[in-house]
């Protein structure tokens, strides 16, 4: 099964709504026409900011079966270098395992590269166990550990 990743364009956002495409998500995301609405003002200000970009796995049926988010952030630590920081990663539920989450990592780690990245880091909730060996299966290492406040 095969997907074109691409840059989200606004007609994108209803589809996006998989990042509810799962129990941690359903939880968190919610749904209607508030979750709509809010999607729309956040694609608009990621869209604003040229360091974000927001991707879409696209099926060769046109449907939207894949997202993720990519933030390049310049640091000072390291020697100043930029990273990529990967969140909201989902795979349509009934197409995981047929290597649309492989290779839509790839796409974003070369797209890091060709934006001078020195790191990618892409971050999971600790619940998420099956997503943890994904990327370690993938090369990705647990170096460091998270801390979030909730406002």
């Amino acid at each position: 099964m095969g997907a074109i990743f691409r840059k989200a364009n606004r007609s994108d956002v209803p589809a996006i709504a998989l990042l509810a495409d799962d129990d941690l998500g359903r939880d968190r995301e919610g749904i209607g026409a508030t979750l709509s609405e809010s999607y729309r003002r956040a694609f608009d200000a990621i869209e604003a900011d040229p360091r974000q970009l927001l991707v879409v796995g696209e099926h060769e049926n046109g449907n939207v079966v894949a997202t993720l988010q990519i933030s390049l952030i310049p640091y000072l630590t390291h020697g100043g270098c930029e990273r990529a920081q990967i969140e909201g990663v989902r795979v349509r539920s009934d197409l995981r395992g047929n290597g649309i989450g492989e290779r839509m990592i790839e796409w974003t780690v070369d797209h890091a590269r060709r934006h001078g990245c020195s790191t990618v880091q892409p971050t999971t909730d600790k619940r998420r166990v099956d997503a943890q060996r994904f990327y370690e299966r993938l090369g990705f290492a647990p170096t460091h550990e998270g801390m979030k406040l909730e406002l």
